[in-house]
């Protein structure tokens, strides 16, 4: 009788220490593959991209790398190199087309480095031109087609995956920097409070044009300006708008051309510091479909001198632009619609540089009475003094008065900035060392980079991955503890046995 309980004992213990062992095994099962399925070894192979800038005053080469298995994830393509082209923009070159395209040579040599040379084949280029060569379209479409083609056919003696050259629209230029801008500080997609996502506006400021983008507080009333996309699982509607002729090479011409020359040839202009000279001749300045040669002189020659006086420098940087004509409920300038600015700002491009060099640039923006009081200072120092003061290019170094007080007047008088919303504008040249610019936005559309959709994403969150492996790994803990102290109970009785 006792035999047989003890029998019976025994049997239980072993099924219990069966049913122990089975779960520790599923729970093992369990725990390596939840890990495999979270943390799928992923190849490290990257994916680049090339994209130049051929924008009016200079072309810049921008080389892009992502994780291959992580194309369609926000915030992980980066800038891994850049090159900026010797010499002027290629829209400088319609009376020498070769050139054009052997301007490019040196930059798409160090890409040829940069790149490894069995990935060169399957790595995308692209060249988007800018304002410059929509200014030459315009006097001669001809000319500017040739001149494309010119530098097409140079580019495809290299070993990479050519995707073509385009004029790019001044509407694509406004929206693929709020993209990069957006997608670089990781804002698409992503919900706010109250159910609207949260972005950043883009102001874009170039040699001959300038672009302002951002989503308003409201319905756009100008389809033209209206642009609706999806990314990500979320909508925008964005308000964006190019002005054609108010870049900042082109604004100075705009300006130059309100001043009278007097009867010796000279033009007194405010916004270069006093003392300063400069002799341009009128028909290759004044050669722009943004102005007319036959403006105020018939002298071919002129001298510019500069008269260092902020005051009226800044009314006639007014003078360039037409407020007097709104048939909308709110305006810019010209006539254009424009719905009041909303949200924060990113400012890149000259805004950048001209600021930068007036070290107004830090990450706390400064408010706009310190802006002011810093330009201003600056336009009232005479030449010699900013000479001997900056060791830059003097042609760039004589500009800064007037590009200061250009960039105050656009954004105060032209989109309605005020000192209440000043500092919700940050001008930066990069976002997580990658520069802020279309680039990378018309790299990722071309290419797909960007869905409609959101992407897939891993079954786990990084937090509920933890809490599970923790939870099981407890429970494995409890089951050998258990088996151990049923084992050991069963061989302290096998000992004391008489």
């Amino acid at each position: 009788m006792v035999g047989a309980r003890q029998e019976i004992k025994l049997k239980k213990h072993r099924y219990l220490i069966a049913l122990i062992i089975t779960l520790m095994v599923a729970g093992v099962v369990i725990l390596v593959t939840i890990s495999v399925v979270q943390n799928k070894s992923l190849p490290k192979k990257l994916k680049y991209g090339i994209v130049l800038d051929a924008g009016s005053s200079h072309t810049a080469l921008y080389i892009y790398s992502w994780p291959a298995e992580k194309l369609n994830d926000t915030g992980i393509v980066t800038e891994v190199d850049s090159c900026k082209v010797k010499g002027p923009g290629i829209s400088s070159y319609w009376n020498d087309i070769k050139q054009a395209g052997l301007s490019l040579k040196m930059c798409l040599e160090k890409a040829k480095e940069r790149i490894p040379e069995k990935q060169q084949h399957v790595t995308p280029v692209y060249l988007g031109a800018t304002a410059g060569m929509r200014l030459l379209r315009l006097q001669d479409q001809f000319l500017a087609e040739k001149l494309m083609n010119s530098v097409e056919e140079f580019i495809k003696t290299y070993p990479f995956n050519f995707q073509g050259v385009k004029i790019i629209t001044g509407q694509e230029e406004g929206v693929f920097g709020w993209i990069t801008v957006n997608y670089l500080k990781e804002n698409i997609g992503k919900d706010n409070v109250g159910g609207n996502p949260e972005t950043l506006g883009a102001l874009d400021l170039g040699g001959a044009s300038t672009q302002i983008t951002f989503v308003p507080d409201g319905k756009i009333e100008s389809e033209e300006s209206a642009l609706h996309i999806r990314l990500y699982g979320k909508s925008y509607n964005i308000y964006t708008h190019s002005y054609l002729c108010y870049g900042k090479d082109q604004a100075l011409k705009l300006l130059l051309e309100k001043l009278n020359a007097s009867d010796d040839g000279t033009v007194l202009n405010p916004c270069f510091n006093k003392g300063y000279t400069r002799t341009i001749n009128v028909t290759a300045f004044f050669d722009s479909p943004c102005t007319s040669i036959q403006h105020s002189t018939t002298h071919q020659i002129v001298t510019v001198i500069g008269t260092g006086s902020p005051d009226q420098c800044s009314h006639d940087i007014r003078s360039i632009f037409n407020f007097s004509v709104c048939t909308w409920s709110s305006c810019s300038f010209d006539g254009v619609y424009q719905p009041k600015v909303h949200g924060k700002f990113g400012a890149f491009s000259a805004y950048y540089f001209v600021m930068d060099f007036f070290n107004l640039t830090n990450e706390k923006p400064y408010d706009l009475s310190t802006v002011k009081h810093t330009v201003m200072e600056f336009c009232s120092k005479p030449w010699g003094e900013v000479r001997n003061s900056f060791s830059i290019n003097e042609k760039y170094l004589s500009e800064n008065c007037f590009a200061g007080q250009y960039i105050l007047s656009l954004l105060q008088n032209g989109y309605n900035f005020t000192s209440s919303n000043w500092e919700t504008i940050n001008f930066l040249r990069k976002i997580k060392g990658t520069s802020a610019g279309w680039t990378l936005g018309y790299m990722m559309n071309l290419t797909n980079m960007i869905p409609a959709e959101p992407p897939y994403t891993k079954p786990l969150t990084n937090a509920s991955y933890l809490t599970a492996v923790i939870i099981i790994s407890i429970f494995l803990f409890f089951l050998l503890v258990t088996g151990f102290l049923i084992f050991r109970k069963k061989v302290f009785k096998t000992q004391n046995k008489p």
